[in-house]
C-alpha cells in the first residue's frame, strides 16, 4: 500500500513540476514570459507553471526565437554577432550570460560592467576592449587576445584563460579566484591587488608583470616564472 501511494505522489508530482524553459536571447524570452503568462527570471528562462509546447512553439516562431528545456543536452544559444552585441549594449542591455562568441572580433569595444559569465569566447579578439567591472564568471576565453584590455574589478572566477594573451591588459583589483590562467601572456600586465587565490598559474609568462598587493594563496605556480615579475 505504502509503495502504491508513493508511485502515485511521485506521478501527481511529475504531472504538476513546473518547467524551466530557455530561449536563445534575453529579448525573447522577456516576451514569451508575457505573452504565455510564465515567470521571466531577467535573463534567458522562464518558468512555467504548465508548459504547453504547442503554444511555445508557436510564440519562438513568431519571434524567430530557438527554445530548449532547462538542463537538455543541446546548447540552446546560437553564435551572437558582434555587431547584435554593440547594438543591444548600446541600448542599455547588458545580460549576455551563456553568448556563444567564439571568435569574434570585439577589438576596442567598450563593453564595462558587461555580463558574459559562462560565454563562449574562445579565439576573440578583444584586444584593447574596455571590459572594466565585467562579469567573466566561467567564461571560456581560452587562447583569446586580450591584449591591453582593461579587466579591471572584472569579476573571472573559474574562467578559462589558458594560453590567452594578456600582454599590458590592466587586471588591477580583479577576481581571479580558481581561474585556468596556464601559459597565459601576462607580460608588462598590471595585477595589483588581483585576487588569484587558487588560480592555475603555472607555465605562464610574467615578465615585468605588477604583482604588488596580489593573493596568490593557494595558487598553482612555479616560482621560477615568477623570477621576472614586479612585487
Amino acid at each position: 500500500m505504502k509503495n502504491i501511494i508513493s508511485i502515485g505522489w511521485n506521478s501527481w508530482l511529475k504531472r504538476h513540476k513546473e518547467s524551466i524553459l530557455l530561449f536563445d536571447s534575453i529579448a525573447a524570452a522577456g516576451e514569451i514570459a508575457f505573452m504565455l503568462n510564465g515567470q521571466w527570471d531577467g535573463c534567458n528562462g522562464v518558468i512555467m507553471a504548465k508548459c504547453d509546447e504547442v503554444a511555445v512553439n508557436t510564440a519562438v516562431k513568431l519571434l524567430e526565437a530557438t527554445w530548449c528545456y532547462q538542463g537538455a543536452s543541446k546548447a540552446v544559444l546560437d553564435k551572437v554577432t558582434t555587431d547584435k552585441i554593440l547594438r543591444r549594449y548600446a541600448m542599455g542591455e547588458r545580460n549576455f550570460i551563456n553568448a556563444n562568441l567564439r571568435c569574434a572580433v570585439l577589438a576596442s569595444a567598450k563593453l564595462s560592467e558587461i555580463n558574459l559569465s559562462y560565454a563562449k569566447l574562445s579565439w576573440a579578439d578583444l584586444s584593447q576592449a574596455n571590459l572594466s567591472k565585467a562579469d567573466l564568471t566561467a567564461a571560456d576565453l581560452s587562447e583569446a587576445n586580450l591584449s591591453g584590455a582593461d579587466l579591471s574589478k572584472a569579476y573571472l572566477m573559474r574562467t578559462n584563460l589558458t594560453k590567452a594573451d594578456l600582454q599590458q591588459a590592466s587586471l588591477k583589483g580583479a577576481n581571479l579566484s580558481s581561474a585556468n590562467l596556464s601559459e597565459v601572456n601576462l607580460t608588462d600586465a598590471d595585477l595589483r591587488g588581483a585576487n588569484l587565490s587558487l588560480a592555475d598559474l603555472r607555465r605562464a609568462n610574467f615578465n615585468f608583470c605588477n604583482l604588488s598587493r596580489a593573493n596568490l594563496t593557494g595558487a598553482k605556480i612555479i616560482e621560477s616564472d615568477l623570477a621576472f615579475a614586479k612585487q
